[in-house]
């Protein structure tokens, strides 16, 4: 697949995902996230553009080391069990295998986050603060009395919040708020979508407050120690706040600080990472993360997609309500694809997203087992009966400016419809057609519509490509042998 004229030449093209916690099993909206970005990884390599694709696990942070407490485990053995789970999610979810898989509990990452504190220390950003603050356990974050509700928060109503009070070590927030605010002005698109963006710059023109980026080793020892502390300090040993700690691993896996090459290459050349996140991590990756760059200077982030939540039936997925969804129940009743296919086109591409089974049933029959299925199946059949052998096929096939512009704007919901388009354009052509009755009253046009059918087909299977990767192998290997699948690609559910 080659790249259109409106595409520009290519360069390096860096795309990651958030670190999800490892203190629960992986959820439908970490797979909705990576496999989005999934989608857009492989449509860049199909550009012919060279991509480094991240995601990871984050290790670090008083939730996780609640639970390993409370499972009788050390730290870091627990977190070694669950990372394992999330790197297992990766071949189901049909991710690209060059993925590179980081976890905050990595030595080089290690490494990395102990020089980006001194740095940020160095450059007069850090600084330390006795305080009292209430204390969300479930965000991980400092809460303002403006963003309680009835005196919790609203994204975690069942964690009790904490009244903290000590001395940490602070990042000054507040230094960099014409910065960012001329930063965001330059950059109109950096925030997808603009209702996020505006959300962000209204924070930031309110005034961003300085934040703790450390705990006290004594109260929660499992983080990445503070670098350079001195043995005798009468408050005793930090670690690492959990944000500041694993937004690092954006730059540590690219070689920061130690590869100045590879740091280069994928940070300066490609103009910095596009970050896929959920809208719980609006400030961490859109203000935070960026001001943490500047205290350093270093380049800014490219862009952040923000995913909206995955609800069920219209209710938020709760454990206790029991409606949660398992993406890898989802791949083990119906497939990789169908899920990727659910993702992409069915729920909303920047807002919330609503999965039940039902709807989920729906549309794989009306879709995929109606749609592309039986598609596939009835113009192969004339190709198999009536052709002698596949037809030429245009190898060096060009992405349609109207997918490409889709893509570019990771509008993903806006580029499956543009593909289902042309599959019922192409069912409908073999409706008004009827190349399979034709056949018998004037073979040579049957077999000049049939031929362009296929051809049809095969660019409908490429486009596909980052979307169904399976799928759409399937399809073009069924085409290059002339044959009719022997099984439907998706069987319809009853």
């Amino acid at each position: 697949m080659s790249r259109s004229a409106s595409i520009p030449m290519s360069r390096p093209f860096y795309i990651t995902t958030t670190l999800p916690y490892v203190n629960a099993d992986p959820h439908i909206g970490f797979a909705t996230e990576i496999i989005r970005a999934d989608i857009i990884a492989r449509w860049h390599k199909l550009l012919g553009e060279e991509v480094f694709f991240n995601t990871g696990t984050d290790e670090h942070g008083q939730k996780i080391y609640q639970k390993a407490c409370e499972e009788g485990k050390e730290p870091q053995a627990y977190v070694d069990e669950w990372a394992v789970k999330f790197r297992d999610l990766i071949r189901p979810l049909g991710i690209s295998e060059e993925i590179n898989f980081v976890r905050t509990t990595d030595p080089r990452h290690i490494k990395a986050a102990q020089e980006f504190w001194r740095r940020c220390q160095q450059n007069g950003f850090i600084y330390k603060k006795n305080y009292q603050v209430k204390y969300c356990v479930g965000c991980e974050l400092e809460k303002t009395e403006s963003e309680l509700v009835d005196g919790k928060c609203p994204l975690h109503p069942t964690y009790e919040l904490e009244i903290r009070e000590e001395e940490n070590y602070f990042f000054k927030f507040s230094a960099f708020q014409d910065k960012l605010l001329k930063f965001y002005e330059e950059q109109p698109d950096f925030v997808l979508p603009a209702e996020r963006f505006n959300e962000i710059k209204a924070f930031i023109k309110n005034g961003p407050q300085d934040f703790s980026i450390s705990r006290l080793a004594s109260k929660m020892p499992w983080g990445i120690p503070v670098p350079d502390e001195e043995a005798d300090l009468p408050a005793g040993r930090q670690v690492m706040y959990v944000w500041f700690d694993a937004l690092v691993n954006y730059i540590s896996v690219i070689g920061w600080p130690d590869d100045e090459a590879k740091f280069k290459k994928w940070w300066v050349e490609s103009g910095g990472a596009v970050q896929y996140c959920g809208k719980d991590n609006l400030r961490q990756q859109t203000a935070m993360w960026q001001a943490m760059l500047m205290a350093v200077s270093l380049p800014n982030s490219q862009k952040v997609i923000i995913d909206g939540f995955i609800t069920s039936g219209g209710q938020k997925m709760s454990k206790s309500i029991g409606n949660v969804i398992n993406p890898l129940e989802v791949v083990e009743k119906y497939s990789t694809d169908v899920l990727r296919y659910f993702v992409a086109r069915e729920l909303s591409t920047f807002e919330d997203g609503d999965f039940t089974w039902e709807r989920f049933k729906e549309t794989y029959n009306a879709n995929l087992a109606n749609g592309l299925g039986n598609l596939t199946s009835r113009i192969m059949k004339m190709a198999q009966d009536n052709l002698s052998s596949s037809p030429a096929l245009v190898e060096n096939f060009i992405v349609p400016d109207e997918l490409n512009k889709h893509l570019e704007n990771f509008e993903i919901g806006k580029a499956s419809d543009f593909i289902w388009s042309k599959i019922k354009e192409l069912d409908g052509r073999i409706q008004s057609e009827q190349p399979f009755k034709l056949v018998k009253a004037d073979k040579e046009k049957a077999l000049g519509i049939i031929n362009e059918l296929v051809i049809e087909l095969y660019k409908i299977a490429k486009m596909l490509e980052p979307f169904l990767p399976t799928t759409a192998k399937k399809i073009e290997e069924l085409i290059k042998a002339n044959k009719t699948p022997e099984a439907p690609l998706f069987l319809r559910q009853d």
